[in-house]
């Protein structure tokens, strides 16, 4: 371990903020398990292979969890700290004896396999940091935009109507909105990334009415741009407030990539089996490649990086259709414009 921690120092930055002990961490333990391994004195029963491999998934875990928890360390540092471990091992063994075939394998093994618990538990750790930071921020910046919306709501009341400060108080208000929403898909993604099921609230919703109040109220905002063709009493069993969410990014996102001179018609048909719901747009259409990607958080194609938001909006309304059982598909093509079809369990009456 001297050894190691000589070229440690030398060759990975990180170390050189850990003393001793710290920058060891638990690889003493881990070389224990290794002589173990090595050892010709004791019985290698299957049983006793099945608990060395476990006690060394765990050792190699902490290792992982230890490094994250730095900030300089890097998962590139990580991995050279357990290369330099394996170059130091073979140097130390090889002074004393040439090594056997079957034990430089049973090193190289070794040394591969707590790479990649090290390196994934490294990972997970970062992961869970991330989800916690995120967590935390957007319980902190909702906090301040609840203050400014309150303050905002006021001013709006006390202003007269013909008062321009009425327009100004509503595009902050509007502002405030679209914040909240993008904060909320942030802490949605983060929930998910964890494990974490989306909170939903089921209940028997009539959706051609619930469609026909998302129309009403983006017409309020965007215009007479709007067409919606509905079958009439539609029921699902489903959370609105979460469908509704669905239902607005999509007809937003039309809003934005579609063209703006042809209407965004809206869709909802029952049939036997499933209700559907399909929002068309003309408008460019989007390459295959683009579509590949579509759906996954934090990525955006080229024609939306102009456009605000995280990158999730898509992706959260993949993962609420979903958690209601359903689907969500896209056909694009030149000359016959961009749909998305959702498809969701039907009410047996």
């Amino acid at each position: 371990m001297q050894i190691w921690e000589v070229r440690a120092r030398d060759e990975v930055a990180a170390s050189i903020h850990q003393n001793s002990l710290l920058l060891q961490d638990s690889l003493p333990q881990y070389l224990n398990q290794l002589v173990d391994e090595l050892s010709t004195k004791i019985h290698r029963t299957l049983k006793r292979i099945a608990t060395d491999k476990s006690e060394s998934t765990r050792i190699c875990n902490q290792h992982g969890h230890e490094r994250a928890s730095y900030v300089d360390y890097s998962l590139t540092q990580l991995i050279m700290e357990y290369q330099i471990l394996r170059q130091v091992i073979f140097q130390v063994l090889e002074e004393e004896a040439a090594l056997g075939v079957q034990e430089r394998d049973i090193i190289i093994n070794s040394i591969e396999l707590a790479v990649n618990d090290a390196a994934s538990q490294f990972s997970q750790t970062l992961r869970d940091i991330q989800d916690l930071f995120t967590v935390t921020l957007t319980h902190d910046l909702r906090g301040l935009l609840n203050t400014v919306k309150l303050g905002t709501q006021l001013m709006q009341r006390r202003v007269q109507l013909s008062d321009n400060h009425v327009d100004v108080a509503t595009r902050i208000n509007n502002a405030i909105n679209r914040m909240d929403s993008m904060i909320q898909n942030l802490l949605d993604a983060s929930r998910l990334r964890a494990g974490q099921s989306l909170k939903l609230e089921f209940e028997e919703c009539y959706l051609d009415k619930l469609v026909q109040n998302v129309v009403e109220d983006l017409s309020f905002v965007y215009g007479d741009r709007f067409i919606l063709v509905s079958d009439f009493d539609i029921r699902s069993n489903c959370s609105r407030k979460e469908i509704r969410r669905v239902i607005e990014n999509l007809a937003i996102n039309a809003v934005k990539y579609g063209d703006r001179s042809t209407p965004i018609i809206l869709t909802l048909q029952q049939t036997e089996t499933h209700i559907s719901l399909t929002i068309h747009n003309e408008g460019n259409p989007i390459s295959l490649d683009a579509q590949s990607i579509l759906f996954q958080q934090f990525r955006r194609t080229i024609s939306a990086e102009t456009e605000t938001g995280w990158g999730l909006g898509l992706f959260l309304v993949k993962s609420i259709i979903e958690a209601h059982q359903g689907t969500i598909e896209i056909e694009s093509a030149e000359g016959k414009g961009t749909s998305f079809i959702v498809k969701l369990p039907k009410v047996i009456v």
